[in-house]
């Protein structure tokens, strides 16, 4: 009886240390938490350029400066600051003011930065030019930065975040970094941002083997079939880390690929996760645990198994079919989506996105929505079906979960 009370009391305390985060003023724009700080890790939703009384500043920097303030507003209301940021993804309008990022970011950053990516998209909710999101660590002793010269990584970052027990990766382009240039050949630039991320990986002490999920972004220079082939290569059949694969508008410095991910550093605590209705796959896990912590690939609206493809014409119906795959993920490593801490929505129309909510907040509980980064990374595709009737894909989540 005392062991059955002992559980139950740790299991309530678990439980319990799941907070959301909403700073006064900060206002979500949808059905997300600004933050959620569960056990030693906050994660914070992609925050855009408006001040809190709706207002945006003209100016690009001061946009990716207030941007940083609605972070910091976050970070700052779960007791934490700054310092205490480990990972961070950044999003741009116009990807050829990467350049400007600097400066800004070292006010709010000026030592032991984190690990980042930037990526250009097309649009964001809201009309912001710049959407931020980031993960944070409680305790900031834990944080350990890996520097390397020769890497193709934003300059204002890390290489890499040492984070207790897990690692965070910045995003590596496929550039030589002794040409200062993207290599021409598709192929070579995948393999360029690989061996790239292979180095970092070591630094840190780790391999291919560690890493959880990754995130290929990719635009129209590399195409799918040659990444996807030679990224296969690095991994274990069947055992590769979870993935979001996504296309978008450009890379800095003109790169056509950048990978970033997250690895966990003890093998014993890393578990691919696969549901039975999907067949094991050379370049991606359908969720892999890094100890309680859940990461899983990111889902469209595809009916697995025989005869898969989409055959949703809405935004809508293809969302709810999304979300059955994200659940059978979760049901295999025996959650739900109560246990969801954060996602990323990619749309193909920004102007779906109140559609896209109507549909998305019934799989959570109000008050309690897991935090969320909402982007659109390319122009609209023509909505059509093909001659098999299937229909072009125009939403993807992937998510985080927590045991």
């Amino acid at each position: 009886m005392r062991s059955l009370i002992f559980v139950l009391a740790v299991a309530a305390a678990s439980a319990a240390e799941r907070r959301v985060i909403s700073p006064p003023g900060l206002k979500p724009i949808g059905p997300y938490s600004p933050g959620i700080l569960v056990g030693d890790w906050l994660y914070v939703s992609g925050q855009g350029a408006r001040a809190p009384d709706g207002t945006m500043p003209t100016d690009f920097r001061a946009q990716v400066r207030q941007t940083l303030e609605n972070v910091r507003a976050v970070v700052e209301a779960a007791g934490l600051s700054m310092e205490h940021v480990v990972y961070s993804q950044i999003y741009l309008e116009d990807a050829g003011r990467y350049d400007e990022l600097g400066p800004v970011w070292r006010e709010f950053f000026p030592r032991d930065a984190p690990a980042c990516a930037v990526l250009g998209v097309e649009r964001m909710p809201g009309g912001t030019p710049v959407e931020i999101n980031a993960v944070a660590v409680r305790e900031p002793a834990r944080k350990k930065v890996t520097r390397l010269k020769d890497v193709a990584v934003p300059p204002f970052c890390a290489a890499a975040v040492d984070a207790g027990d897990r690692v965070f990766v910045s995003g590596v382009l496929g550039i030589d970094v002794t040409r200062g240039r993207a290599p021409d050949d598709p192929g070579e630039q995948v393999e360029t941002a690989l061996n790239q991320l292979g180095a970092i990986l070591k630094a840190a002490g780790l391999d291919f083997r560690h890493l959880v999920f990754v995130n290929p972004y990719l635009t129209a220079r590399v195409p799918m079939e040659t990444m996807n082939r030679l990224y296969a290569r690095r991994f274990e059949f069947g055992n590769t880390p979870a993935r979001a694969t996504i296309r978008v508008k450009a890379l800095p410095a003109g790169a056509g690929i950048e990978f970033t991910g997250v690895a966990v550093k003890d093998l014993a605590r890393r578990r691919a996760v696969r549901p039975r209705n999907m067949a094991p796959s050379a370049t991606a896990s359908p969720c892999v645990f890094a100890a309680d912590t859940l990461y899983c690939s990111a889902k469209s609206g595809f009916i697995p198994g025989p005869r898969s493809g989409i055959y949703a014409s809405t935004v809508e119906h293809q969302l709810r079919q999304t979300m059955r795959n994200l659940l059978d993920g979760l049901e295999e490593a025996d959650l739900d989506f109560s246990h969801v801490v954060a996602t990323n929505v990619y749309l193909d129309d920004i102007a779906d996105f109140e559609r896209m909510n109507r549909i998305y907040a019934q799989y959570f509980t109000p008050g309690a929505f897991p935090t969320r980064t909402t982007v659109q990374p390319l122009p609209p595709v023509e909505r059509k079906p093909d001659a098999e009737d299937r229909w072009p894909m125009l939403e993807q989540i992937s998510l985080i979960a927590v045991k």
